[in-house]
């Protein structure tokens, strides 16, 4: 990690955990938080926990967010929510494409570029997701999926915009197998996802861009991952969801 960018903890709750819990949960992370100022930390709560977390979390640096958005503002879609509808309950964050969605949910690339777009414009920080399959990286395609998702996710971002995005690679068959990438597959998407960005952007304006792992993120492995130079955070999942798992991650030594 280098470079001066703020260290970025995240943990995506999924579809765990019930009301109770999550308040207790958000209590204990508050409680240990301190000011924030070394390390920006946010949850990704069930939306429909988002204004009873967002409602405790008030008064601390923890940031809170939705899990997904759509990419219009208001009308016929059940079951979505608008940038503005997180807004309303205190989320000021999101994540999008995470590959439970583009994989279980079947949301295309075509979508990626227009939800960004609208998070940004709604004064939502977006997390994008990306990351490639076991086929695709057994057939050496994950620089080459990297880079598809990249350009769909990031076609409308302006180089102005791109101090409020944050990108997070997940190789799919990491997540919650308890199988995590080697730290050389590790650095190595990392440098690619860098290298991307400096080419398709001005090479400041991408300086502070953070990029985050995310792939069965725990207590012992989070050191190591925060030791790499082009890892600016972690994505945690199943680790999120019990104190005694994410504030060791939050509190390791960066």
């Amino acid at each position: 990690m280098s470079n001066g960018r703020k260290p970025y903890i995240a943990g995506n709750w999924k579809m765990n955990l019930d009301r109770a819990r999550a308040l207790d949960l958000i209590k204990t992370i508050k409680g240990r938080l301190g000011d924030g100022s070394n390390r920006e930390v946010a949850v990704f709560p069930p939306s429909v926990y988002l204004a009873d977390v967002a409602a405790v979390a008030q008064g601390s640096p923890l940031g809170v967010g939705g899990q997904n958005i759509y990419f219009e503002q208001e009308g016929s879609f059940t079951g979505e929510i608008s940038p503005r509808m997180l807004r309303e309950v205190g989320a000021d964050r999101t994540l999008i494409g995470h590959s439970e969605r583009r994989h279980i949910f079947g949301e295309p690339d075509e979508w990626m570029g227009r939800k960004v777009r609208l998070a940004l414009d709604g004064d939502i920080l977006p997390v994008y997701c990306i990351g490639e399959t076991l086929d695709e990286r057994k057939a050496n395609r994950t620089d080459r999926v990297i880079k598809r998702q990249l350009e769909a996710g990031m076609a409308d971002v302006r180089d102005s915009d791109l101090r409020r995005v944050t990108i997070a690679y997940e190789p799919v068959w990491a997540i919650g197998t308890g199988e995590v990438a080697s730290l050389k597959q590790v650095a190595d998407a990392h440098a690619t996802i860098r290298k991307w960005l400096a080419s398709h952007f001005d090479k400041e304006a991408a300086e502070p861009v953070r990029l985050l792992y995310g792939g069965s993120v725990s207590p012992d492995n989070a050191r190591a991952l925060f030791g790499l130079e082009d890892v600016d955070g972690v994505l945690v999942g199943g680790a999120s969801l019990k104190p005694d798992t994410f504030i060791p991650i939050i509190e390791a030594d960066i």
